[in-house]
């Protein structure tokens, strides 16, 4: 970007290379004579981004992570929570654990009750078709030939076969396609991962595009500001190499920096609550009291278990000569752990019998994870790691500027537990969990409970014990909502309330979480707001 651009109108400017912005890129510059332009705050990859099991070693590595923390709160015992940001083009998919979800019917049916036309399950269900690449056998409601290539982990480990075994005879089914309209049951997961690499929103949309000419990305360009005139968005403010510069769209600005990102460029733009922008002394443009709150995640909760049967946890295949295996078994195969996402096995289950649907979601880790202070790390002896989240929580907390710099970190405040309803759920899970890993089968191959340990059992402790360890999953949304309520920020057209030619595409126009992992709803966002604008919408 030379200093010639700062005249250089583009029809279309995109802020934020995440999932969404990727497809939104590859979708808008589909038109020859459309020019787009995407800019990313982060740099274009990562050496170890393509490796699948990398989510360990990005989780919290600078070079690749915005590292962001939440307030200390006295619901989570006034500790500061890590919020891992992906700092790439690909945003998020680039580092996270390659789980793909696209949430229950009800998700988005829920969403279209509230007042937004368009949004239902049978209206985005094509956008998820068009997406996907799927590779194994699957029912018409999935797609085959999409950019974002899908397949099912084709490990088989005893102890999830034992699992498996064990929830069938609890009457739980086991789930051949929990993405194909029915969620409920345990199933191999099913993650964006092809060949043994990382399929992420760079590689599916942007990697098979470099030759579109009318297609600009201009990587560590912060955007600082939109520019906004007559209530119209016209351009944006760019940080780049230390120099500020000036960037204009004819048509339409696009901001699609997530949850963390969106609500703060536009609190520094001017748009939010007159509240939080006389602080900052920041000039009211257009007052959205939403802009920031409605601030949903998945708190998760982690059981481990010790495993007594060799060479079935990672924390084995991981060290020694184990390692060096399964390093010749990757670079040769494109097999082993290193090849996997997060969790292999996933659980969508109710709490409750008289539920419509699941109430909480469990990824099953083949080791033993030690996370202390948002870092991770494999422990010492064989284990088995049991992740409960409430799927559709109803907490909700804020993401605010905490200065007129763009660099700075926003405030956030996830207020996790503060709804009874949260916490009696994930009370729940655990007890379900503790009852499926005590079963005969299960014993067979894990022994006594290492974390919390057995002798929490009152619905008191196991409450307290939430409250001490339970962290994000990493699927912040809501903070830039859609509706028609006071507190909306964008319309069913993802149209910022009261600005022209300004939208925001990404997990902060959800106004409820989706049941489960949020890569797969961005990048149908993405492609929804695509559809919008390219049909005159």
């Amino acid at each position: 970007m030379d200093e010639a651009e700062n005249y250089m109108d583009y029809d279309y400017i995109i802020v934020g290379g995440g999932s969404a912005g990727c497809a939104l890129a590859n979708r808008l510059s589909e038109k020859k004579e459309t020019k787009v332009l995407l800019l990313e705050a982060g740099k274009s990859s990562h050496p170890l981004s393509r490796l699948p099991v990398s989510f360990a070693m990005l989780v919290d590595n600078p070079s690749a992570n915005w590292r962001y923390r939440s307030k200390p709160e006295e619901g989570t015992s006034n500790r500061q929570i890590p919020v891992p940001r992906g700092k790439l083009l690909g945003g998020s998919s680039s580092i996270n654990g390659l789980v793909y979800v696209r949430g229950q019917k009800l998700d988005y049916d829920i969403w279209a009750q509230m007042g937004n036309k368009g949004w239902s399950f049978d209206d985005v269900q094509p956008f998820f078709k068009k997406l996907e690449n799927y590779q194994n056998d699957c029912d018409e409601i999935r797609g085959t030939d999409g950019p974002v290539k899908i397949s099912e982990v084709n490990e088989r480990n005893p102890i999830y076969e034992a699992l498996f075994k064990t929830v069938q005879n609890m009457g739980i089914p086991n789930n051949k396609d929990y993405n194909s309209g029915d969620q409920e049951g345990f199933c191999y997961a099913q993650s964006t991962i092809f060949r043994g690499l990382r399929i992420s929103a760079k590689v599916a949309y942007l990697d098979p595009i470099k030759s579109r000419t009318n297609l600009s990305v201009k990587t560590s360009a912060l955007v600082s500001k939109i520019i906004i005139k007559n209530n119209s968005g016209k351009g944006v403010e760019v940080l780049f190499k230390g120099k500020k510069e000036t960037i204009f769209a004819n048509k339409e600005i696009i901001v699609c920096g997530g949850a963390i990102n969106s609500p703060q460029i536009l609190e520094l733009s001017g748009i939010g609550n007159p509240e939080v922008l006389n602080k900052m002394n920041i000039s009211v443009i257009n007052e959205l009291n939403g802009v920031g709150e409605n601030l949903r995640d998945h708190i998760g909760v982690r059981l481990v278990y010790n495993v007594i049967k060799p060479n079935l946890s990672y924390n084995e295949r991981a060290r020694g000569v184990n390692l060096i295996k399964q390093a010749f078994l990757y670079v040769f195969k494109r097999d082993g752990f290193l090849a996997l996402p997060s969790a292999p096995v996933l659980g969508f289950l109710k709490t409750r019998p008289e539920l419509s649907g699941p109430d909480i979601q469990i990824h099953f880790i083949p080791y033993r994870l030690v996370l202390k202070n948002g870092k991770r790390s494999l422990g010492k002896d064989p284990g088995i790691t049991c992740t409960i989240n409430q799927s559709r929580p109803e907490s909700q907390g804020s993401i605010h500027i905490s200065s007129r710099n763009p660099e700075d970190h926003p405030v956030i405040k996830f207020n996790f537990l503060s709804k009874s309803s949260d916490r009696e759920c994930l009370v729940e899970g655990v007890k379900l969990i503790r009852k499926i890993m005590n079963s005969d089968e299960i014993k067979e191959y894990c022994s006594e409970e290492l974390q919390h340990g057995s002798n929490f059992s009152s619905d008191t402790d196991i409450l307290q014990f939430i409250r001490d360890n339970a962290e994000s999953i990493y699927h912040a949304s809501g903070t830039c909502k859609m509706g028609n309520d006071k507190m909306a920020v964008v319309d069913n057209k993802l149209k910022v309330h009261g600005i022209n030619n300004l939208r925001v595409a990404d997990a902060s126009i959800m106004p409820t979480l989706i049941s489960g992992n949020t890569n797969a709803a961005c990048m149908m966002i993405g492609e929804r707001c695509a559809d919008f604008i390219l049909n005159g919408n």
